[in-house]
């Protein structure tokens, strides 16, 4: 068990014993009162040979009262500190597991940011691909090949991608990397596809788009975070537009190993949700693999790191996307959410 929750539970240990403890010596000022009353009947029976015995009764008498009074006063004090005591173990718990939560939060959405980030490089960098930019040039079946191929080569050393796509300025998928294994992704019509028209908005080649992690249909319904720029004429940073390279990135498992590296013990890990949500509250990864796309998260927050106990008494840790380098974020949150130990 952690440090803050064994104080805790030493605590209830304490007051379970003293508790036991009260209620025997309570018990055995009883049974002394009733002898001592026994006594005294006794010794009025006796007259005058039992008045000392009387005397000696009515002190058992007056001592268990005494022993009583303290115990009523021990019960009472001891009850009152035992119950501040719980508060603070209570509050310490919060502050220590609640910080630590939100600190792990913040590693977890800072190590996709840094990913990401790498992504928006890489989408301009491509852009500028001569293969890229002479296929939507010259539309030859010739330069159509060769992107494919050049494309190929790029993914052969990108391995966190699905495919990268080339749309003409009409937005027909004309050119992908891997057309063995995603066939219908050529001749594909993306123009009303958020990526595309970003990316066709971008106000020059140093700029890019990026949609909401979402399932792409022609990638066999896989999870992907979509980044995109617009294909310039020349690859040239202010060149006109001519179509855009939309890239895919193989979302479920790349998010799937950042909340499952989460540092936790075994025992926390059993009692433990760790998640990726997106600026509408959707879990776009969750260490149980729960709710994808699906259920939403509403944080209890009004800060961009913090924790609190939600109301079915569990510590929620959260932290809102830094962003990194020229990266800005999404708005993304890292989220832990941890019951109680039983």
């Amino acid at each position: 068990m952690a440090e803050p929750e064994r104080i805790v539970e030493l605590l209830r240990v304490v007051s379970g014993i003293a508790t036991d403890k009260i209620r025997t010596i309570k018990q055995v000022t009883a049974s002394t009162r009733i002898l001592a009353l026994n006594a005294l009947v006794e010794s009025n029976r006796a007259g005058e040979a039992g008045r000392g015995f009387a005397v000696v009764a009515n002190e058992v008498k007056s001592i268990s009262g005494r022993i009583n009074k303290v115990t009523h006063e021990l019960e009472s004090e001891l009850s009152a500190n035992i119950d501040e005591l719980s508060c603070l173990g209570e509050a310490m718990i919060m502050h220590v597991r609640g910080n630590r939560l939100a600190d792990l939060s913040l590693n977890m959405i800072e190590i996709i940011d840094r990913n990401l980030y790498e992504r928006s490089c890489d989408v301009r960098w491509w852009a500028t691909d001569s293969a890229v930019v002479d296929c939507l040039a010259q539309h030859s079946e010739a330069a159509g090949r060769y992107a494919n191929k050049r494309l190929g080569v790029i993914l052969d050393s990108y391995t966190v991608y699905l495919d990268l796509w080339v749309a003409n300025a009409e937005g027909i998928v004309v050119a992908n990397g891997r057309p063995e294994r995603y066939p219908r992704a050529i001749g594909t019509d993306v123009g009303a596809s958020q990526w595309f028209r970003d990316a066709m908005a971008t106000r020059d080649g140093s700029d890019f788009a990026v949609a909401d992690v979402s399932t792409n249909e022609a990638l066999d319904n896989a999870m992907v975070a979509t980044y995109s720029t617009a294909i310039r004429e020349g690859g040239e940073v202010n060149g006109r537009a001519i179509g855009a390279l939309g890239i895919f990135f193989d979302w479920e498992p790349q998010a799937k190993a950042v909340v499952d590296g989460v540092r936790l013990t075994e025992d926390e890990r059993t009692r433990t949700r760790c998640m990726l949500i997106d600026s509408r509250g959707r879990i776009i990864a969750a260490s149980d693999g729960r709710g994808l796309l699906r259920e939403i998260v509403r944080l209890d927050c009004s800060d961009t790191m913090g924790n609190y106990r939600d109301d079915n008494g569990a510590i929620v840790g959260y932290a809102l996307t830094p962003g990194y380098e020229t990266y800005q974020g999404l708005g993304w949150y890292g989220v832990i959410v941890q019951e109680s130990v039983s």
